[in-house]
């Protein structure tokens, strides 16, 4: 009987190699950027201890089981035989040890966060020069020489629109036009 082509190929020794290096890299652990989980993780431990005793999921598919059609016809015709199991079978949920996790995540995840998105100058100045030659009028705005993108009169009310959305840049924009009529 012949072997293989992988198992007959000839092992080749690379100098290029650093071992210790290569083995470094793999024994590491990976690096935890969220500073709750970093602080009550326990190195001793496998990921998915962890994260069950913090009251997290290591696989989402697992905890929230979506049936499919197949099976929920199975239950239908097996509503008989689910009510003579007895209630000794059902799973007795246990409260993570370390609660104070999730409930930090989940506090921050609800806390306000303040935008911190801008327009870029070239934008903000183009989106002035319309908005103080033209005021309201999106199409003639569409029409103008400087429009070198070639937007449609939409595309430049949404632009407008999003610009009057950024308090910092428009009010700016209100204080210079202000400034400038006085």
């Amino acid at each position: 009987m012949t072997k293989i082509r992988k198992v007959k190929r000839r092992k080749k020794f690379r100098m290029n190699v650093n071992r210790k290096r290569l083995r470094n890299k793999l024994q590491k652990l990976p690096t935890i950027k969220c500073k709750q989980l970093k602080d009550s993780w326990e190195v001793t431990k496998s990921t998915r201890t962890n994260l069950k005793q913090m009251g997290l999921a290591y696989d989402p598919n697992e905890t929230l089981k979506v049936s499919s059609n197949k099976e929920q016809l199975v239950e239908k015709f097996k509503v008989e035989d689910l009510e003579n199991v007895s209630k000794k079978d059902e799973d007795v949920e246990m409260t993570p040890v370390k609660v104070h996790v999730s409930e930090e995540l989940e506090a921050e995840a609800k806390a306000p966060r303040r935008r911190m998105f801008k327009l870029p100058n070239s934008q903000v100045n183009f989106l002035t020069y319309l908005l103080d030659k033209y005021g309201e009028d999106y199409k003639a705005m569409a029409r103008d020489k400087k429009n070198y993108d070639q937007l449609t009169w939409k595309q430049i009310r949404a632009k407008i629109k999003v610009f009057k959305g950024i308090p910092e840049q428009y009010n700016e924009y209100l204080q210079t036009k202000i400034n400038n009529n006085n």
